[in-house]
């Protein structure tokens, strides 16, 4: 088969031919109609961010496509069936022609959704879930920071929250963008170009409506200075910092409103926990995908030999909503 594969002088991405996966009893072959771009994708091409133990050494992690075999066990202790359309969740491996993947880490495409929508689903999916409902411990008429509205993150978080009844506020760097996302219906868009983003959440905690969850891949300087104005008891979950590494907090602050950091990354959750997320993707959300209220939104969609053209999207931060590549 073929798998893009990252050269190891330049970095530059080749439609390359590659050992066929073996799959092992628990596990399905899929054969990939469409892979999802995510950040994590660039940070492994530059070889910051290996894939684990046992998955191939090619990006990708979600996927959507056609189950073409079954192992014994995967049969045994799961209703897939030949010619089902699935959506994967993986380690890595999903820039391919094909892929194997554990049956629980496999969800059915949703009713009204598309193989290129459905590819967009389990990473993306999975992340929101987990930091709104089991890291956040987010409820219905709380309200959320989501930082950097524009981002394929954000373009599932924003709507999900909504779904379940959340407020949500996002920040972007200028008015076009601000606009560009209008159809995520956040309830306050900050442009941080124009507004100070600690003075909208001091100005929203004296209004009494005080972030109690804010999920944030930015970080730099600014982060420190907007968590002294949230709910208290509030979560403020860190899952990135494109913003920088290093910032200033007054820890009283932290101590007196009850705030907890947490630090957050679905890939290096363990298999269970993956399937544990999956599982209540499935029960939870997919009713409301299912119901237009949540859907992926599709930036740009490419062949997977343009691999190169798709990253440049997302390293040039064009994006609005996900990058999809099809097989």
């Amino acid at each position: 088969m073929k798998a893009i594969l990252v050269d190891k002088n330049d970095r530059s991405l080749h439609w390359s031919d590659v050992p066929d996966p073996i799959m092992k009893s628990d596990e399905v072959l899929v054969k990939i109609e469409a892979a999802a771009l995510n950040r994590a994708d660039l940070m492994q091409r530059e070889g910051d961010y290996p894939p684990p133990a046992g998955c191939p050494e090619w990006m990708g992690l979600e996927i959507s496509g056609e189950i073409v075999e079954i192992g014994k066990e995967a049969s045994e202790r799961s209703s897939w069936k030949l010619g089902d359309k699935v959506c994967a969740l993986l380690g890595g491996g999903g820039y391919a022609e094909y892929v194997t993947v554990k049956y629980d880490m496999l969800m059915p495409v949703p009713k009204n959704c598309s193989m290129v929508e459905a590819a967009a689903i389990p990473e993306a999916f999975a992340t929101a879930y987990l930091n709104l409902f089991i890291e956040g411990k987010i409820k219905e008429g709380n309200t959320l920071l989501m930082n950097a509205g524009a981002s394929g993150l954000a373009s599932v978080i924003i709507p999900m929250a909504k779904a379940f009844g959340i407020r949500v506020i996002t920040t972007v760097l200028t008015d076009e963008i601000a606009n560009n996302i209008k159809h995520l219906n956040a309830d306050r868009v900050v442009v941080t170009t124009k507004e100070d983003i600690s003075l909208v959440l001091k100005e929203e905690l004296e209004n009494g409506h005080s972030v109690d969850v804010a999920i944030d891949c930015l970080g730099g300087e600014i982060m420190g200075k907007c968590i002294h104005y949230l709910t208290h008891g509030a979560r403020w979950i860190m899952i990135a910092a494109l913003a920088g590494t290093k910032t200033e907090i007054d820890l009283k602050n932290i101590y007196v409103r009850n705030v907890r950091i947490i630090g957050s990354t679905l890939r290096s959750r363990a298999p269970e926990t993956k399937a544990e997320i999956l599982a209540g993707i499935v029960r939870d959300v997919y009713p409301k995908i299912e119901a237009g209220l949540v859907k992926p939104t599709i930036h740009a969609v490419l062949p997977i030999q343009e691999a190169e053209a798709a990253h440049d999207i997302l390293y040039q931060g064009k994006n609005i909503g996900k990058v999809v590549l099809t097989v």
